[in-house]
C-alpha cells in the first residue's frame, strides 16, 4: 500500500469518512467473508442467546476500538511503510468488525450505544502514542492485542457448545489479533510500562462492561 502527501484537511476528512464507515453506517463488504457462512444455526435457548449477544458486543466494540487506535497511529505516524502498516490493520479489523455486526443481526440483537465514544476515545489515545514514536505506537499495538486475545479466549469458554457459528468468527479474530501483535514486534515495538498496561486494563475493563449492556 502506498500513500501520496495528503494535505491536512484531506486527512481529516478521510478520517470522518472512516468514522461513518465503522459506526454509523453498517458494516458490509467485508474484504473476507465471515467464517460463520457455511456453518448452520444451531437453537440456543433465550438465556444463551442473550449472553451470546452480550458478548459478540462486546467483540464488535473491540473492533470498533481497535480499527480507531490504528487510524489514529496511522494518523500521525511519519515513516510511510508504519502507517501503511496501521491502516493494513485497521482494514483487518474492519473485516472483523463486519463478522461480529453479522452474526448480531443474526441474534436479533443490536450494537453497543456507545460505539461512538469508544471509537473517538481510542483515536485520541492511539494518535498521542504515535506522536510520541512509532516504536511506542507498535508497543500499544502489541499490549492491545495481546488483551484483545485475552478476552476472545473467555469469550470462547463462555460460548454454548452448539453456537459453532459464534466459534468460528472468534477463532479465526484469535488468529489475526495474534498475527497483529507478532507483526508489531517485528516493526521494533517497545515493552509499555507497566502503569500504562494497568490503565489499559482499566479502560478495558470499563468498555466490555457496558458494552455488555449498553
Amino acid at each position: 500500500m502506498t500513500f501520496r502527501n495528503y494535505s491536512f484537511l484531506d486527512q481529516c476528512l478521510s478520517e470522518l469518512q472512516h468514522f461513518i464507515k465503522s459506526v454509523v453506517l453498517p458494516a458490509k463488504n467485508p474484504s473476507i467473508e465471515t467464517p460463520a457462512q457455511n456453518i448452520s444455526e444451531h437453537d440456543l435457548n433465550e438465556n444463551e442467546k442473550q449472553h451470546v449477544a452480550g458478548l459478540m458486543r462486546v467483540d464488535h466494540t473491540g473492533e470498533i476500538c481497535a480499527q480507531a487506535l490504528y487510524r489514529g497511529q496511522a494518523f500521525v505516524a511519519r515513516n510511510l511503510d508504519t502507517k501503511a502498516h496501521l491502516h493494513h490493520a485497521a482494514e483487518e479489523e474492519y473485516n472483523h468488525l463486519s463478522w461480529c455486526e453479522t452474526r448480531l443481526e443474526e441474534l436479533e440483537a443490536r450494537k453497543s450505544l456507545l460505539n461512538p465514544f469508544w471509537y473517538i476515545g481510542s483515536f485520541t489515545i492511539g494518535a498521542t502514542a504515535g506522536f510520541v514514536s512509532d516504536k511506542v505506537s507498535y508497543g500499544f499495538v502489541i499490549e492491545t492485542e495481546k488483551q484483545v486475545m485475552s478476552h476472545l479466549e473467555k469469550h470462547l469458554l463462555e460460548l454454548p457448545m452448539q453456537d459453532k457459528k459464534s466459534k468460528a468468527i472468534l477463532i479465526k479474530m484469535y488468529e489475526d489479533e495474534k498475527e497483529h501483535a507478532d507483526q508489531a514486534k517485528l516493526a521494533g515495538g517497545l515493552e509499555l510500562p507497566m502503569w500504562a498496561k494497568l490503565i489499559m486494563k482499566v479502560q478495558s475493563r470499563v468498555m466490555t462492561t457496558l458494552a455488555y449492556r449498553i
